[in-house]
């Protein structure tokens, strides 16, 4: 049964994009709603209301704007979390790549596409894209369900950003909620089967926040979901090779 699951859930991926004889050719017909799943939460795009997400994602649309963009970082308060205990890392790896940070913490899959649909990404020509997205939608919504809306980013980006190569990133374990893994593990094992490794690409470096036994190393992420300091230097020393080729 998971096969099957896991056949026509790609098998809608590749349909849905643009109903071209290329999956990923660039054509009007593509939208981020053509996955063939219903008007789910996951991928129905919406705002959220507070003035700081606003104010956040007002001030990136500005920024691109500007043009000069080639690495762009999608995701929730993981990714937002750059800015923060991996403020260095970030001026280590990305400062000098001409990168964005497009993480807003609380993001689920339908906020990052009402971002993308609303100026976050006009204009622009990146040379990658990094996604991790849907540990705030694994408390409520099943795994399919957010891997279509990671799916629905996806097809976003292809069809607005066709030169970008996408990296996306398998959702990290968190041990605040252990009752959400399964739902996040299963999330990471439908989505790695869209990565054609041309395109799309799947990266998962999630034993980097496992002990030598399998348990979940609570020294990196203190809260048990965000990474710190010493975190965020073991992510970007473990994407870096694969970011590394791709912005070639």
């Amino acid at each position: 049964m998971k096969k099957v699951i896991l056949g026509l859930l790609t098998a809608a991926f590749l349909i849905g994009v643009g109903g071209c004889k290329c999956p990923f050719k660039k054509c009007e017909k593509i939208s981020s709603y053509d996955v063939q799943i219903g008007s789910k939460a996951t991928v129905t795009p919406v705002p959220r209301p507070d003035k700081w997400w606003t104010d956040r994602h007002e001030a990136i649309v500005k920024r691109v704007a500007q043009g000069n963009v080639d690495l762009l970082m999608i995701g929730d308060s993981i990714t937002h979390g750059w800015e923060g205990a991996g403020k260095a890392m970030w001026e280590k790896y990305y400062s000098n790549r001409n990168a964005v940070n497009m993480g807003f913490s609380g993001d689920q899959t339908q906020h990052v596409l009402w971002r993308l649909d609303n100026g976050e990404i006009k204009g622009i020509t990146p040379k990658l894209a990094v996604i991790m997205i849907g540990t705030n939608n694994s408390g409520s919504d099943s795994a399919k369900d957010i891997a279509d809306g990671i799916i629905a980013i996806c097809q976003k980006l292809r069809r607005d950003l066709p030169q970008t190569k996408i990296l996306l990133l398998a959702i990290f374990p968190r041990a605040d909620r252990p009752n959400q893994m399964p739902v996040i593990t299963e999330t990471n094992e439908i989505i790695k089967n869209i990565a054609d490794n041309k395109h799309i690409y799947f990266l998962d470096i999630n034993k980097i926040w496992l002990n030598a036994d399998g348990s979940f190393n609570t020294e990196l992420m203190k809260d048990k979901l965000h990474p710190g300091q010493e975190g965020y230097v073991l992510w970007a020393e473990a994407q870096e090779p694969m970011i590394k080729k791709l912005m070639k």
